[in-house]
């Protein structure tokens, strides 16, 4: 898994959209920290992730290779980038990357103790720690020391310790440059847990008694 440091290294300039919250954030990334330049939507995403190319003033076709996050958070904001990487691979491949929003901030946040979170639906939540994998686990399994994004939606009622913290990507890049974040696929898609499994059915003719 590289860094965004390696990132930059290699494929530079790299386009980055995160619209796991409400606010879709776009930004072209240099060979060095210095060089980006960043915009954000508070649109719907199918408004937003095209709006973010159009203020940076450049084409997909300008960069070497794309980062996304995957989740969790937004659904249709993480499927709706999907979706336009891979139109966008059909015309040019390119590497792509992924990376988990609570992981980020996770590691941005250094202390173990600390978890991030996110709503799972269901009455279950997304966790994840500077020092775990990111996990689904039930409300009674939540520990004491809690965060969330600022901007993620919630269904359920949020835990009484719970506390909001910023999702402003170039501040939470900066301070995990160098983290082991970011993993390939050919295959841009939203985050899941599992695989989805579906029930069988047998058709058959339905007649009168």
């Amino acid at each position: 898994m590289p860094s965004l440091r390696e990132l930059r290294s290699r494929y530079a300039p790299v386009l980055l959209i995160d619209a796991a919250s409400a606010t879709i954030q776009s930004g072209s990334l240099g060979a060095e920290p210095g060089h980006d330049r960043w915009t954000s939507a508070d649109a719907e995403a199918g408004v937003g992730v095209f709006a973010g190319l159009n203020r940076l003033g450049l084409s997909p076709d300008s960069f070497a290779a794309f980062v996304f996050c995957d989740g969790p958070g937004s659904i249709l904001g993480i499927r709706t980038v999907a979706a336009a990487l891979r139109a966008w691979l059909l015309i040019r491949p390119r590497p792509v990357f992924r990376y988990h929003s609570l992981a980020l901030v996770a590691r941005s946040l250094r202390q173990p103790s600390v978890q991030v979170i996110a709503d799972a639906r269901r009455g279950l939540w997304h966790r994840c720690t500077s020092s775990g994998p990111l996990e689904r686990v039930t409300a009674a399994e939540l520990g004491p020391e809690l965060v969330m994004p600022a901007g993620f939606r919630h269904w359920a009622p949020l835990p009484a310790t719970v506390a909001e913290v910023s999702y402003q990507l170039p501040a939470l890049l900066a301070a995990t440059e160098d983290e082991d974040l970011f993993t390939a696929t050919s295959e841009p898609d939203a985050f899941l847990h599992e695989e989805p499994s579906y029930a069988t059915w047998s058709p058959h003719v339905h007649r009168s008694p």
